[in-house]
């Protein structure tokens, strides 16, 4: 995979997290509305699902992609972990949700973060071939 490939996967991978923290975070407060212009699909827990599970295919295809470059396979762990956390959103009820959804977002982004510094550092030292003179 090449490293422009790479960034723009973990970039995607970064995005799309926090799009998704963000979509749970505010949904409370304008599900009411949503109701109103017929959007009370975005509330469904169908979409939030599918969005993280998105951001986790992403997060695999990316990781796995550095990983063969860097060898760092423990990245999967936080990318993991901040999925399977992320997916219990609910089980400290609405107070807790918020926090919930911070944690598991922010490891995911630090797995993504942390494979695109990885990747950048393993072509920076790859040397490049020097011209052959005859």
């Amino acid at each position: 995979m090449t490293l422009s490939k790479q960034k723009r996967l973990d970039r995607a991978g970064m995005w799309i997290t926090t799009l998704c923290a963000i979509h749970c975070l505010l949904l409370p407060l304008i599900l009411p509305l949503l109701a109103l212009a017929g959007l009370a699909f975005i509330g469904e827990d169908l979409l939030e699902n599918t969005i993280l599970g998105l951001s986790v295919a992403v997060g695999l295809w990316s990781l796995i992609g550095g990983a063969r470059k860097h060898g760092e396979w423990r990245l999967l762990v936080p990318l993991l972990a901040g999925a399977l956390i992320y997916s219990q959103r609910d089980i400290l009820g609405h107070l807790g949700e918020p926090f919930i959804i911070l944690l598991g977002a922010s490891l995911i982004i630090y797995a993504h973060w942390s494979n695109l510094r990885r990747s950048r550092k393993v072509n920076a030292v790859v040397p490049v071939a020097a011209p052959e003179t005859n």
